[in-house]
């Protein structure tokens, strides 16, 4: 080879040397973004797991419910500890008390022996916790509303509903008095939309 040709190729090699680099920096680059979102997944998953799900999908789909929903508020309500229990003795999975579990069992016509004990048993949480969310889902149609009313009660949500304060058409809250049940909102809100995103569910 010529010392002309020699020169000429220097530059040729050093270039293919740079663009070898680039395209393996952009590969790294590519394998750390992928490596760090399965990671981000995994995290998250963990934090927003799917646990009792067979009761969860069995009593969504009998009542119509989102699941994504039911994992929201029972996220939302006991961080999915079957043994909680709130300062207003809410019990279970979806935090149910004992006068709430007595409505809904006389909306659905069951008539079986059950106690406030029982709300710490998931099938019997989740069956009527979901069975709860339909019947003030069919009473407020929106479900923030209907959040905040199960949340609040059903009186205070009638009452806000009731003043031009917090409702301008009678559905929709624009506002909610009550700080604790303002952020359960939202709280639930942002809870079911991870779900969503995570497992892809309804």
């Amino acid at each position: 080879m010529s010392k002309t040709a020699k020169q000429t190729a220097k530059p040729v090699r050093r270039k293919w040397l740079a663009a070898l680099e680039a395209g393996l920096l952009l590969l790294l680059v590519a394998a750390a973004a992928l490596l760090l979102r399965a990671g981000y997944v995994r995290y998250m998953k963990a934090a927003y797991p799917l646990k009792y799900d067979t009761l969860v999908q069995t009593w969504a789909g009998e009542y119509e419910i989102p699941p994504s929903l039911v994992y929201a508020v029972i996220r939302t309500e006991s961080s999915f500890d079957p043994n909680a229990v709130s300062r207003a003795d809410a019990r279970g999975l979806m935090q149910l008390t004992e006068d709430t579990l007595a409505w809904a069992m006389s909306k659905a016509g069951d008539e079986e022996p059950l106690t406030a004990e029982d709300l710490f048993r998931p099938e019997i949480n989740i069956r009527y916790g979901v069975y709860v969310l339909k019947l003030l889902g069919e009473q407020f149609k929106e479900q923030d509303t209907a959040l905040a009313a199960y949340n609040a009660g059903m009186g205070n949500v009638r009452k806000w509903l009731d003043d031009p304060a917090y409702s301008d058409d009678g559905v929709h809250l624009k506002d909610i008095p009550y700080k604790e049940t303002r952020e359960y909102v939202v709280r639930v809100r942002d809870a079911q939309a991870m779900y969503r995103e995570l497992y892809d569910l309804a």
